[in-house]
């Protein structure tokens, strides 16, 4: 079986003071570097559709409403080597067009090249769900890819 696509082409971060955020069609991404050490018993993480919050050691790290609304019941956070935290919350809305241009409402936003990126990639991402026998991974994308690129749906094969 081949990579996921993410995973071929490569993730399109926004970089953040705790860590970075990213997207697929699908997923939110959320990487937050915590101290060496840290255990699970010193992780508060709250994840619900559109609002997420994250304590370490009773020490706020991240709080607010969320860009988009999520699936609650499909959320999860993991401690990976005791160092890092990665939170991912699945989307309610999986189509191209829309891509989270901030992770939180006013906070957290992509810089205008960063969210050109995460677009194309989600249009590419797209044509690939559409196209399984082609590989877009490596693929360079140019003119209206805003809001996931133009609908094919309706051409005949």
């Amino acid at each position: 079986m081949s990579a996921p696509f993410e995973e071929r082409s490569g993730v399109v971060p926004c970089g953040t003071p705790w860590g970075r955020w990213y997207q697929t069609l699908e997923e939110v991404f959320i990487e937050v570097q915590v101290p060496p050490g840290t255990r699970a018993k010193d992780v508060s993480c709250s994840l619900e559709s559109r609002h997420v919050a994250l304590s370490v050691r009773g020490r706020e790290v991240l709080q607010g409403k969320l860009f988009d609304s999520t699936v609650t019941d499909e959320g999860t956070w993991t401690l990976e080597d005791r160092k890092l935290i990665r939170i991912v919350l699945m989307k309610t809305n999986r189509d191209a067009g829309n891509c989270w241009t901030s992770l939180l409402e006013n906070e957290y936003a992509a810089d205008p090249w960063v969210q050109d990126q995460m677009q194309r990639k989600l249009t590419l991402e797209r044509f690939q769900r559409e196209n399984p026998g082609f590989d877009f991974s490596g693929a360079e994308i140019s003119g209206n890819y805003s809001k996931g690129g133009p609908d094919f749906s309706s051409l005949e094969k």
